[in-house]
């Protein structure tokens, strides 16, 4: 077991701020409070040592939302949704951390690109939608992210475990606190 690596994220164009612990065990927990315009939004989340996703739990006030997934079957509040079989990863639409998942579990060369399809969790509405996506790897700690239904696109940049330290005009880390990833770190 390693120490808990922990961060803090800035929301930059809707003002919010995260505290996200991420916990290296035999699977890898990755627990964040977010406190913004919607309120306090608490998440919990486990991924394989090879940042497969497995579970997230996320609470916003007296509403809570369940996703998970097994092979290529997920589940949203106990409900088999078909409809995100393509997904690989989650993407919580108010946390930098949702693009690390593929960032690591890619592990794309420089200039190598995927792309992918995320089950989208919108906050502070709760519900869970498909979205295509492509990262490109464009320098050592550099992506580029693309919407593959809409024309959005930026270049994230990334710290050695592949956790954002600025995300333009969404997020930027407001530390580089210590603590480190056992798991095949970044490179």
């Amino acid at each position: 077991m390693t120490e808990p690596l922990v961060v803090i994220w800035d929301g930059v164009e809707e003002p919010s701020q995260e505290r996200c612990t991420i916990v290296d065990l035999q699977e890898i927990h990755i627990a964040g409070v977010v406190r913004g315009n919607f309120g306090t939004c608490t998440y919990a989340m486990t991924v394989s040592q090879e940042w497969l996703f497995h579970s997230l739990r996320v609470t916003l006030g007296d509403r809570t939302l369940a996703v998970s997934r097994s092979g290529a079957v997920w589940t949203v509040d106990g409900e088999q949704r078909p409809d995100l079989s393509t997904a690989r990863e989650v993407d919580i639409s108010i946390s930098p951390i949702s693009n690390t998942l593929p960032i690591r579990r890619l592990g794309l060369e420089l200039g190598a690109s995927a792309d992918i399809v995320t089950a989208y969790v919108r906050v502070p509405e709760l519900t869970v939608t498909t979205d295509p996506q492509r990262y490109t790897r464009t320098a050592a700690r550099e992506y580029r992210y693309d919407s593959r239904d809409t024309d959005f696109t930026r270049f994230v940049t990334v710290d050695e475990h592949g956790l954002v330290v600025e995300y333009p005009g969404l997020f930027r880390r407001r530390n580089n606190s210590g603590g480190a990833l056992d798991s095949t770190a970044h490179s």
